[in-house]
């Protein structure tokens, strides 16, 4: 017997979400597009099925479109504004700075906040998405020389210019996202959060509440592993980033493996892949969680996309939560630290 609760077939009626208050807001599809993976992140990618994927999404109802200027070296930007570029008013787009290549930048910063690259950066952005401006300009990382608020300051004038709508925060410490509020409203705070990343409910989450900003998080799969299809690393390119990930390194991947089993269960009880179950879990913490899971396969996405249509019973918003215990995952979810101290 058919569980009436098992999400349809995706379909171009997905369910809404607002990110942010007032002016600042924005109305999106309840699970974005994370475009990292799509342009070699996790081993290399087929160009012709990143296009595919990518207008499916579109077709599916997706309306959040979340990239970075630091994705494949800006190729991510000319993928996406490539293939989206005709249907510009029908997506939000999302971009990122602030994560400058070592090379290509004349100090070697590994993060730039300051004024004058927040303005190059977004001409930059502008000119490989092919449009004029965008619906949510984060800052990628917290510049540690730079106080916030000039940052965040520039970016007002990019809203003031017209080049950007509505400005966002990644991986922010919630006396940052203060202080920046106090600028210029902050529409969204993106940060890795997933069953297996957990550290946003302490207080950046109660912070962004209280402000009245969106969350978006990234990574809501654990780079994978959450959709119960990572039996190992072995199959791992050379150049996936997940190569210098502790959380898939020898031992602590076997006991976080484990923990996925668990989650499995749950999901094949309900009917649902393990990844729908997952966001579901996600979606159910709040109608400000907007997740941006990303992937490189059609079939993939469409699954992801159903997850947005999948409700769940408070006992089984608890007992997903139970099936990976907070705290129980081994080694730490960053390879640089250094850039998590915002």
């Amino acid at each position: 017997m058919t569980d009436d609760r098992t999400p349809a077939a995706p379909s171009n009626r997905l369910p809404q979400r607002t990110l942010g208050s007032g002016d600042a807001a924005l109305t999106v599809s309840a699970v974005g597009f994370g475009g990292m993976s799509v342009t070699d992140a996790y081993g290399p990618a087929d160009a012709a099925e990143a296009e595919a994927v990518l207008r499916r999404a579109l077709e599916l109802g997706v309306t959040l479109v979340d990239t970075a200027d630091v994705y494949g070296h800006g190729r991510n930007e000319e993928l996406v504004g490539r293939v989206l570029g005709a249907h510009r008013d029908e997506i939000v787009l999302a971009s990122k700075f602030g994560l400058p290549p070592a090379e290509g930048h004349p100090d070697g910063r590994p993060v730039d906040g300051r004024p004058a690259y927040v303005r190059a950066a977004i001409d930059a952005s502008l000119r490989r998405l092919g449009t004029d401006h965008l619906d949510l300009y984060y800052l990628h990382r917290i510049d540690p020389q730079v106080p916030v608020e000039e940052t965040v300051g520039a970016l007002a004038e990019l809203v003031a210019a017209g080049k950007v709508r509505a400005i966002g925060l990644s991986e922010p410490s919630a006396a940052t996202v203060r202080r920046a509020h106090a600028v210029h409203p902050v529409t969204a705070v993106q940060s890795e959060y997933s069953l297996w990343t957990r550290d946003p409910e302490d207080e950046v989450l109660p912070t962004l509440r209280e402000l009245g900003i969106g969350f978006v998080p990234f990574s809501p799969l654990g780079r994978g592993i959450l959709t119960g299809t990572v039996d190992s690393t072995d199959g791992f390119a050379e150049d996936d980033v997940r190569r210098s990930h502790a959380r898939y390194a020898g031992e602590a991947f076997e006991h976080n493996r484990g923990l996925v089993r668990s989650l499995e269960e749950i999901a094949a009880g309900r009917g649902v892949t393990t990844a729908q179950l997952a966001l579901a879990w996600l979606l159910a913490q709040g109608d400000d969680v907007v997740p941006i899971p990303g992937t490189k396969r059609l079939a993939y996405l469409e699954q992801n996309v159903a997850a947005a249509s999948l409700p769940l019973t408070p006992d089984e918003v608890a007992a997903v939560g139970a099936a990976i215990p907070r705290g129980a995952v081994q080694g730490v979810r960053h390879p640089q630290p250094d850039l998590l101290a915002g």
